[in-house]
């Protein structure tokens, strides 16, 4: 999984942090809800914007930085 494909930085979007391609949703976010228990599902349903693909986008991202 190439991260790169689906998380961006757009200085024009949320100062040019890091988001899921074509959303404002920020890796950080997303992060810091799956570290307080967010599961997939409730992610999904919460984001309606965001799909599978890009949570392993974010995690391969926080692998590869050890975050």
């Amino acid at each position: 999984m190439d991260w790169r494909e689906h998380i961006v930085s757009d200085e024009r979007i949320l100062l040019g942090k890091l988001c899921i391609k074509g959303t404002r949703l920020s890796v950080e976010l997303l992060l810091e809800l799956m570290q307080i228990g967010w599961s997939d599902e409730l992610l999904l349903e919460g984001y309606i914007n965001l799909k599978p693909v890009h949570l392993e986008a974010v995690r391969a991202y926080q692998t590869e930085y050890n975050l």
